[in-house]
């Protein structure tokens, strides 16, 4: 049977992973990317280094975000979201790091897995990062759909 996600169904989906997809597109190119996000009902919250999504986000900042959990190929769950692409300044930032901080630390395996916003709250952390830029993708739609046997 396919169908459709619940609020509460998307809701849960997007809590309980850690790995989403980042889609954006300008001038003829597509680029899709996984990232480690945030999710609190408003806002999906990554960071990230200067490269080629932060090129094509400042030239058509609507994005798309998608998250799935996959137990085969009959019994998946998909979500998908449009948004819009904002970079964060100021205060925004520490709020936006910290909720990235509390989500990641409980999976850490390894010290290229935590951006450098951690590094001075985990002594036991030695290598620094390049500088992030942290980002918020402010959902305007989200919309879910599963298959299950």
């Amino acid at each position: 049977m396919i169908g459709t996600l619940n609020e509460q169904q998307i809701d849960s989906l997007l809590r309980s992973e850690l790995v989403g997809r980042l889609g954006c597109h300008a001038h003829g190119t597509t680029y899709v990317v996984p990232v480690f996000y945030y999710y609190d009902r408003e806002c999906i919250y990554g960071y990230t280094k200067e490269g080629l999504k932060t090129k094509i986000t400042k030239e058509n900042p609507s994005v798309c975000f998608q998250v799935d959990r996959i137990e085969n190929l009959a019994n998946w769950q998909s979500v998908i979201i449009q948004g819009e692409f904002q970079v964060l300044k100021g205060s925004e930032v520490e709020q936006a790091q910290q909720f990235l901080t509390n989500r990641m630390l409980p999976f850490k395996t390894g010290e290229s897995s935590l951006p450098k916003f951690s590094m001075e709250k985990l002594p036991s952390l030695t290598k620094p990062f390049t500088q992030f830029i942290t980002y918020r993708i402010q959902i305007r739609e989200k919309y879910g759909r599963f298959e299950k046997d």
